[in-house]
């Protein structure tokens, strides 16, 4: 690849060589716009809404419009794109992803494209990472296009439904990824169409596109209902892992984040819980129960993977540090920590609506996104999202140097030299920001400068609140900060007086991440725009990564040198070591997730059709013909299995379809067994048709026209949205154990596809024997009225609404099918009070 790059020049430059023509276009107009008074800069956007609505192209009209852009930002804000930042607006325009280092002013590039396709008046979305940034950029940049006569919204946690579809109406939406997905989800879960709050998904713009779409793409969202198992098996289970020995009843598998029982743990669950054997398939849930206790015990680790507070267990993001309030673990883990942690356990819920990142944002008609650092994952942009990556030039070279690793044999050794340089830097003045991989960590440093005199402010997941404000001082002369990770990430650090002489803003890495990428990040917080600063890694081969993945071959060179505990090592080949240990875990963690969206493509796919039925049904359609289609083919289907090869007991066959028949929906004695035998399998389908076409025209007559059809949406949503809950369920169980699979030489991952596309067969062929039964059994007592089947009691991966906290449901037992009616009549349930009202 070197080779080639030298003899052709490598992809983004090639490209950016291509966009620089446009660019000139662009400067070529800026005397002219900067002649126009403010109402004909502003006249500019009808002029361009009508051209587009004549046929022009947005290509077309692009140069003339970031023209227009550049000029409205220069008067409202007084800043004047640069041209670097005009290329990126045009990589962003063309569905791409701009790389484009930390301090290049993302957030005014993205008001180029924004604008631009907002012109179509099919909405632009700007998809931020969090709330603060979401707000903190619509009220920035709304000027801009205000200014414009364009709208702007802002979608953030804690909004009615009302306002919702205010901010979706505008122009430019500013919002969060997590906010975004699930109003996608809702709009998919309401019962009438005037509750939808978003349009029709036309442009994403994704800010920090590297942790929308890479980082958090393995996490599902999750819309939930309340569930009805009990919690009370997971304090059992905790009370008995707790008993265990590890190594002797229990194995912890770091690489895998697992824990196992040994033969002799599997000995103590067999006699402890009575059972005969552990493996069986009956005791799938016993074995359910002890994993995920043995996970929350000794994997899970309290401050670093979750915090207690207020008696709640949070989430802390492992990218950014920051508490993930209202998200849960899925499949039991969040109550196995609970029992562990002797708070509430909460009940478990019943999934409603589930979407992951990467399936939701490819349903955009176009993408594009911005990051400091996309390159190293370029293969993960192009093969998922069909995006690929343009590294944008700098507008001032980078003068940050970036010196090599120093590892340590300890973790002591390796805190007690940081403290030692972050006070040697302090007493220059230098500005110091440390990053930290954990909460932990980072107050294990902090009690350290403590010790040391060192004033200093603690930025992590305690105190998001205060992130941005305490990141902006970050590089103000004697400041020390400490961060989890990428806390503060999209807060520009602006250099204070006089820094610039002692050296710029100087960051220290405390240990290397999984990824490239996240110490990339870390590293570009120094040297914006041509800033001086520096940074370093201190790495000791105690850490995760180290540890994991790449100690086997340091380890024994530090023995054999003999080197203590305070002795740092510079050494190439460690460097190349810690390299090849991140490139191992970055191709095992896209693995991950290329088979974890193998497995959600069979669920898009489905979910696409069954919200694409919903959406008839809300728009209100005729749903006449779709009954008496599922009629059809519910009788071809049961005459075709009774019928078709029956030969010598024809007239017991034909018995057995009428029952069945009569089950559904036939009035009982509607035919004599002997009078169906004398007729072929096509003349059988067309009488019983014929019949069951008459029985539903007694129904129109009885209820009338309009009536009949709002009884038609209010029966079909009502059996679509209850199959598709139960049917996400079991693929949800299908998915846990098909890895086991591998196994028998099959492949999981076809194995999901095939058994999921029958799955799904058998509940399309539920939804029509349900709707057709409740259709001819109905009794209207009241006006039908569309209701949920099931109400939502949390959304899971984003800030969970505070009018959705979980609530305990009671269940009332149900009556079976067969059982006596509770009326007391003496009937079976299913001939009484069984038949459908509504």
């Amino acid at each position: 690849m070197g080779l080639l790059n030298k003899l052709f020049g490598n992809y983004s430059e090639r490209e950016v060589k291509r966009i620089r023509p446009i660019v000139d276009k662009i400067d070529s107009l800026e005397a002219d716009m900067e002649a126009l008074s403010d109402d004909e800069l502003r006249g500019k956007t009808n002029e361009f809404k009508e051209r587009v609505q004549n046929g022009e192209s947005l290509d077309h009209i692009l140069p003339e419009a970031f023209a227009v852009v550049r000029e409205a930002a220069s008067r409202t804000l007084g800043m004047k794109h640069y041209r670097e930042q005009l290329i990126g607006g045009i990589v962003l325009h063309q569905g791409r992803i701009s790389e484009m280092k930390t301090g290049e002013g993302k957030t005014l590039v993205a008001t180029l494209p924004a604008y631009l396709n907002a012109l179509s008046g099919n909405g632009v979305h700007i998809v931020t990472v969090n709330d603060y940034l979401a707000k903190r950029d619509r009220d920035w940049m709304g000027k801009v296009y205000e200014f414009l006569g364009l709208t702007t919204g802002v979608i953030v946690h804690g909004l009615n439904n009302d306002q919702r579809r205010t901010a979706y109406a505008a122009d430019i939406t500013y919002g969060t990824n997590n906010e975004y997905g699930f109003d996608y989800l809702r709009d998919n879960m309401v019962i009438y169409k005037e509750e939808r709050v978003q349009r029709k998904l036309n442009f994403a713009i994704v800010d920090e596109v590297d942790s929308i779409l890479i980082d958090e793409a393995r996490t599902p969202l999750i819309i939930s209902g309340a569930g009805e198992k009990s919690t009370e098996f997971y304090k059992i289970a905790d009370y008995f892992v707790k008993r265990l020995n590890k190594e002797e009843h229990f194995t912890i598998d770091e690489k895998a984040n697992a824990a196992m029982l040994t033969e002799a743990g599997v000995e103590m669950a067999e006699g402890a819980f009575k059972v005969d054997n552990y493996a069986d398939a009956a005791n799938i849930e016993l074995q359910h129960y002890i994993t995920q206790a043995l996970k929350a015990n000794y994997v899970m680790r309290r401050d670093k993977d979750y915090m207690v507070k207020d008696g709640e267990v949070i989430i802390v993001d492992e990218f950014t540090g920051r508490l993930m309030e209202g998200r849960r673990y899925s499949d039991g883990l969040h109550q196995a920590i609970e029992a562990k942690e002797g708070v509430k356990v909460e009940r478990e819920s019943k999934t409603l609506a589930t979407i992951t990142f990467q399936n939701y944002f490819r349903m955009y008609d176009k993408l594009s996104g911005m990051t400091g650092t996309a390159l190293t994952e370029e293969l993960e942009f192009r093969e998922i999202y069909n995006l690929d990556v343009i590294v944008i030039p700098t507008h001032m070279p980078i003068a940050r140097q970036d010196l090599p690793d120093v590892v340590y044999k300890t973790e002591k050794g390796k805190f007690l030299a940081v403290v030692e340089e972050i006070t040697e830097t302090y007493q220059t003045g230098q500005p110091v920001l440390v990053g930290t991989v954990s909460i932990e960590k980072s107050e294990v440093l902090s009690e350290l400068l403590k010790r040391k005199g060192i004033p200093h402010r603690v930025l992590n997941a305690k105190y998001h609140e205060q992130e941005a404000e305490i990141v902006s001082h970050a590089g103000e002369r004697g400041t020390v900060t400490i961060a989890t990770n990428m806390a503060g990430r999209g807060t520009d650090i602006k250099l204070g007086e006089g820094v610039t002489d002692v050296g710029g803003l100087k960051i220290i890495g405390t240990e290397r991440h999984e990824s490239r990428r996240i110490d990339n990040q870390l590293r570009g917080r120094a040297g914006r725009q041509g800033d001086p600063g520096s940074s370093r890694f201190y790495i000791s081969l105690e850490d995760d990564l180290m540890r994991i993945f790449g100690a086997e071959k340091i380890t024994p060179m530090i023995e054999k040198f003999g080197f203590t505990d305070d002795e740092a090592i510079e050494s190439k080949m460690v460097s190349k070591s810690i390299e090849n240990a991140q490139k191992k875990v970055e191709g095992n963690n896209f693995d991950i997730r290329k088979t974890l969206l193998g497995y959600d493509d069979v669920m898009n796919m489905q979910r696409e059709v069954i919200y694409k039925q919903r959406s008839e049904v809300l728009e209100g359609e005729n749903l006449k013909e779709q009954v008496q289609d599922m009629l059809k083919e519910l009788i071809d289907g049961s005459v075709d299995a009774h019928l078709e090869n029956a030969t010598d007991k024809i007239d017991e066959e034909i018995k057995k379809l009428l029952a069945y028949l009569e089950e559904i929906f036939l009035p009982h004695g509607s035919f004599e067994v002997n009078e169906l035998a004398k007729l072929s399998n096509d003349e059988i389908k067309e009488a019983i048709l014929k019949k069951a076409k008459e029985i539903y025209e007694g129904k129109e007559l009885e209820f009338g026209e309009e009536q009949i059809r709002e009884i038609e949406r209010v029966v079909l949503l009502r059996v679509v949205d209850t199959k598709w809950m139960d049917h996400i369920d079991s693929m949800d169980h299908l998915k846990q154990g098909i890895g086991l699979r591998a196994y028998k030489q099959q492949n999981p991952t076809q194995a999901y596809q095939f058994e999921g596309s029958a799955m799904f067969e058998e509940m399309i062929e539920n939804i029509k024997v349900e709707t057709i039964k409740l259709l001819f059994h109905v009794r209207v007592e009241k006006k039908p009225e569309r209701e949920r089947v099931i109400k939502e009691t949390g959304a899971s991966h984003g800030d969970q609404p505070e009018d959705l906290k979980q609530e305990p449901v009671k269940k009332d037992k149900k009556v079976g099918r067969n059982d006596p009616c509770p009326c007391g009549s003496g009937k079976k349930y299913k001939n009484c009070h069984g038949r459908t009202s509504i």
